[in-house]
């Protein structure tokens, strides 16, 4: 993400390299834009060069478990009596302190002890393991990310770095800021905390779900605020259910919220999903076919382009 905004990336690996380099199509996705030096971390003169690099740097960003740093002399104090700027920021599963500071895991096992897997569940109940490793890329990078920038811009200002804690597990936790608030505000009415199907955004509400289709393929109507869902309805070919809606009262496990949701689900399902993708092509409901991998690589969205990034310069006078 720093290189696609502009930033001029080392990547420091062992001397037998990144084994990550075996798998090409991956390597290139989290590598391009980086320049690739190796270190013998256990040879005393190569840790110098290291330090010698990082006298001129911005910032440093390490992978270790607690403790590493300072056993290789490349903790906050020895580097910022060199560089007072520099910004480092460590990011591990569990965090530099606490009873799981030096235990292993990946995503799986940060998604599962932060809460958020749990979360990712189908109406049945059923669990679902994600092929996107949300606590690598919103607990850890993008979590990362965030405080490089705030740090790299406070340094500028004062003159002063800092060494940054970015734990993966408490960074998911942080993210899950819906199914914290939304148990206040439904367990009363439904006796329990929320479960697989029952909260605002996971499939509880019928304008906002997933929904099968003929072809067992799914329709995604995201058609959260009313003027939405009412434009749903029209494409639906169903103005009577435009006040079935939450914000007029319709709200999760509600008997006319649960038979909505029904009679929604018998209706997108008499029809295949080009159909309704068709028809909701022009429509303004947020309303969307649900795209496999290859289906969204060749969307409009996407197409011809080398690299998707989500940041863009707006061309100057548009």
């Amino acid at each position: 993400m720093l290189a696609d905004l502009g930033a001029d990336i080392v990547k420091v690996e062992p001397p037998e390299g990144d084994p990550g380099r075996a798998l090409g199509p991956l390597f290139q996705a989290l590598n391009h834009g980086k320049e690739a030096r190796r270190i013998n971390f256990k040879q005393a003169d190569e840790l110098a060069q290291l330090r010698d690099w990082l006298a001129t740097a911005d910032v440093m960003v390490d992978s270790f478990r607690p403790g590493v740093l300072a056993a290789m002399g490349l903790d906050a104090a020895t580097l910022h009596a060199r560089n007072p700027r520099l910004v480092m920021v460590s990011i591990t599963g569990y965090g530099q302190r606490g009873p799981w500071a030096n235990k292993a895991g990946h995503d799986l096992n940060f998604m599962a002890i932060s809460g958020a897997l749990d979360q990712m569940r189908a109406p049945d109940g059923a669990l679902a393991q994600s092929n996107v490793q949300w606590g690598d890329l919103a607990g850890g990078s993008a979590m990362a990310t965030i405080a490089i920038l705030a740090a790299v811009f406070a340094a500028q200002r004062t003159g002063q770095g800092r060494h940054i804690d970015v734990s993966m597990t408490h960074g998911l936790h942080a993210h899950l800021v819906m199914p914290r608030s939304t148990a206040a505000l439904l367990a009363p009415m439904l006796g329990h905390r929320p479960g697989a199907g029952e909260d605002l955004l996971n499939g509880g509400l019928p304008c906002y779900s997933l929904y099968r289709t003929a072809d067992d393929r799914h329709l995604a109507v995201g058609a959260l605020e009313h003027k939405f869902w009412r434009a749903a309805c029209e494409v639906f070919g169903r103005p009577d259910w435009t006040d079935r809606h939450w914000q007029r009262g319709a709200l999760p496990g509600t008997p006319d919220a649960l038979a909505l949701r029904e009679e929604v689900a018998a209706l997108v399902a008499s029809l295949p999903l080009a159909v309704w993708a068709e028809r909701f092509a022009d429509a303004d409901a947020c309303v969307t076919p649900v795209l496999t991998l290859e289906e969204a690589e060749s969307h409009p969205l996407f197409a011809g382009e080398p690299a998707v990034q989500p940041w863009r310069e707006v061309p100057s006078g548009g």
